[in-house]
């Protein structure tokens, strides 16, 4: 099978023709020309050193060296050949902390803007490794199934809010019993659960998920968000905090020792974040830790390259139009083809 996988660039073969056209027209000048100043055979005498050959023996050989170069900028593949893609790396499920609390500002610019940021770099930093994403309040969604797209996973990470989950609360249980189940099926390639959060769970037995996580081989890390001083929680579009029923203002602070168990349950590490990048290197170690193995392998076709040819071809031709002049060689003379090929053409 025969094709061109960049055909739009054979638009450029209608210069052919236009080059032609102002050659023969240059050329009709040129004679016209000379004509006014006497007989051109009388004045061919008076000029012996100028071929009235070369120039266009030159251009035709310009004029297809231009007509392989546009060939090649088209890319013409011919055939087909089997490419095999391996890749090696880690599943890697996120469960992502959205409720209220992690509008609290203790962690600049907030405990979940400075979350995003953090995955966002471990993002940047994978390489063939597989993703997914859970976010969590109340109750836990999956917001990007497992999936080596890692632009949709910055897509999706981008648009995370505290409005996306309705019923609020902390339910890091169920977030890492969703990822647990995100996995799929069993394999020896290594897998991570890594929860952030501010620690505050009221909703289920996380410690539990936790090691139920580490039984199926899946390591649980923890980030956690915020100070034990813990910050008041901003209400969005306003310039109030939250409060309880009494009219207190809420303070909602990092419940380290809740995150230290589950990291712990889940034979994983635990990380206090701050405004450095100090949490995404110590996670990254860790994950570095973890057995890569093929995650993925696929037969794919491919078309075979032939432009190669053509542009060996238009090499060469500009490399004999380098050592053909415009005017004759005395020297040379005696060899010329092109005297042979003009006393031809007079004759």
């Amino acid at each position: 099978m025969f094709r061109f996988a960049h055909p739009e660039y054979l638009f450029l073969l209608l210069l052919i023709p236009l080059l032609i056209g102002v050659f023969i027209y240059t050329n009709i000048k040129k004679r016209r020309n000379i004509n006014k100043f006497g007989n051109p055979d009388l004045l061919a005498e008076l000029m012996p050193n100028v071929s009235f050959l070369r120039p266009k023996v030159k251009f035709y050989f310009q004029l297809t060296a231009i007509l392989f170069l546009i060939i090649v900028l088209a890319q013409p593949q011919f055939g087909m050949k089997n490419e095999k893609d391996k890749r090696q790396g880690i599943e890697v499920m996120i469960a992502l902390d959205v409720s209220n609390s992690m509008l609290a500002q203790d962690v600049l610019p907030s405990r979940l803007e400075n979350a995003k940021q953090v995955l966002s770099k471990l993002i940047d930093g994978m390489n063939n490794d597989k993703i997914g994403l859970v976010v969590f309040a109340g109750d836990a969604y999956t917001q990007l199934p497992i999936t080596v797209d890692y632009v949709s996973a910055k897509m999706f990470l981008s648009s995370i809010n505290t409005q996306m989950v309705p019923r609020q609360g902390t339910a890091i249980g169920s977030a890492i019993d969703l990822c647990i189940k995100s996995f799929g099926p069993k394999s020896n390639v290594g897998r991570a659960i890594i929860v952030i959060t501010d620690g505050e769970n009221h909703e289920d037995d996380a410690v539990a998920a936790a090691k139920l996580a580490a039984d199926n081989n899946i390591m649980v890390d923890v980030i956690g968000m915020g100070k034990s001083d813990g910050a008041p929680i901003p209400i969005p579009g306003t310039m109030s905090f939250m409060k309880d029923k009494d009219g207190n203002v809420v303070v909602s602070k990092l419940n380290e020792s809740m995150c230290k168990e589950i990291a712990l349950s889940g034979k994983g590490i635990y990380v206090h974040a701050d405004n450095s990048s100090s949490a995404f290197r110590i996670i990254t170690k860790e994950l570095d830790t973890l057995a890569k193995s093929d995650i993925k392998s696929s037969v794919f076709s491919e078309y075979n390259e032939q432009f190669q040819s053509f542009a060996l071809l238009a090499l060469l031709i500009l490399l004999i139009d380098f050592f053909i002049f415009d005017r004759k060689n005395k020297r040379l003379s005696k060899f010329n083809i092109f005297d042979l090929k003009e006393k031809v053409t007079k004759d």
